[in-house]
């Protein structure tokens, strides 16, 4: 893995919105063990991207992470931005792939996001950073499933030492299919498209909420995959593509059936989008970052109790 410790900041190539250059994936599995990871690391195309935020102020990054791994707090590094009142958006083309390239992550790195892997909501900052690559048209990302607790049950080496990459260009290929807006939503409401609410059933059934939703209920007509059902905090690992598709089917989603996901601010539907479209393999998949604090910042939209 190229790395330089401690590296002083180099000045960064602006990143365009030209199509990019696709790198050579070193899998093509959304998830990878331990194992995997450990054969592969030092590989010069690879990127293990740490997105652990601090937990009681304290960095885990900073005392044990995967050698030769960078750091990308999932909440402080800009993965994600309040715009026009709304929190949790996608911060646009420009600004996500400036980000990505002064991180030092080019256009030919295979991307692998390492969380501690707690439990699903944890989980989600992966899911959301890997939603991310993907919209920009980064195919080559991967996330270490179980993150970092997997890692280390496994007895994989950790080190203290930080490491930062030199910043580089990264050039996105914008795939808009995978972003729902508002106004997908309403003619999904129109023309009958499965709307599909990542979050707990209590939110879902209007019984309690999130502040950043105006009011509590649910876009009206949409089914429930509680997020927390996709990963297994007890064994630390995602559930399986046939165990997906059981969740996607019990809620009379088709395996290959148009859909959009989403929940208060498009964080635990990513958990959901990356469940369907990457684990179960439903391309018809698409996530709205807005969500429920989106959609119920205006009165006139229609909100409902989940059944």
């Amino acid at each position: 893995m190229r790395f330089a410790l401690f590296a002083a900041a180099a000045v960064m190539s602006v990143a365009s919105m030209a199509t990019a250059v696709q790198a050579e994936r070193l899998t093509d599995a959304p998830l990878v063990d331990a194992g995997w990871l450990e054969q592969h690391l030092g590989n010069e195309g690879l990127v293990v991207l740490d997105v652990r935020d601090p937990v009681d102020n304290v960095a885990a990054y900073d005392s044990a992470h995967i050698p030769g791994a960078i750091s990308a707090p999932y909440g402080s590094s800009g993965w994600r931005l309040e715009i026009d009142g709304v929190p949790g958006q996608f911060p646009g083309v420009e600004a996500t792939s400036a980000l990505i390239g002064k991180l030092g992550i080019g256009n030919d790195d295979h991307v692998v996001i390492v969380p501690q892997g707690t439990n699903s909501s944890e989980f989600g900052a992966a899911t959301r950073v890997y939603w991310t690559f993907k919209v920009l048209g980064h195919d080559a990302v991967s996330i270490l499933d179980g993150g970092a607790r997997a890692w280390e049950a496994a007895g994989g080496e950790v080190s203290a030492a930080a490491t930062v990459l030199e910043p580089t260009s990264f050039n996105a290929n914008f795939q808009q299919h995978l972003l729902a807006t508002t106004a997908d939503v309403q003619a999904a409401l129109a023309d009958g498209t499965t709307l599909v609410d990542g979050r707990p059933v209590a939110q879902y059934r209007g019984e309690s909420k999130s502040p950043v939703a105006r009011v509590a209920g649910t876009i009206p007509g949409a089914v429930n995959i509680d997020n927390g059902l996709l990963y297994n905090a007890d064994s630390a690992s995602h559930i399986s593509a046939d165990q997906v598709a059981q969740l996607a089917s019990s809620v009379g989603l088709g395996a290959d059936e148009a859909n959009i996901a989403f929940c208060n601010t498009g964080h635990w539907a990513s958990v959901v989008w990356f469940g369907l479209s990457e684990v179960q393999g439903n391309k018809n998949t698409r996530m709205y970052d807005g969500s429920l604090a989106e959609w119920t910042a205006d009165e006139a939209r229609p909100v409902a109790n989940g059944i």
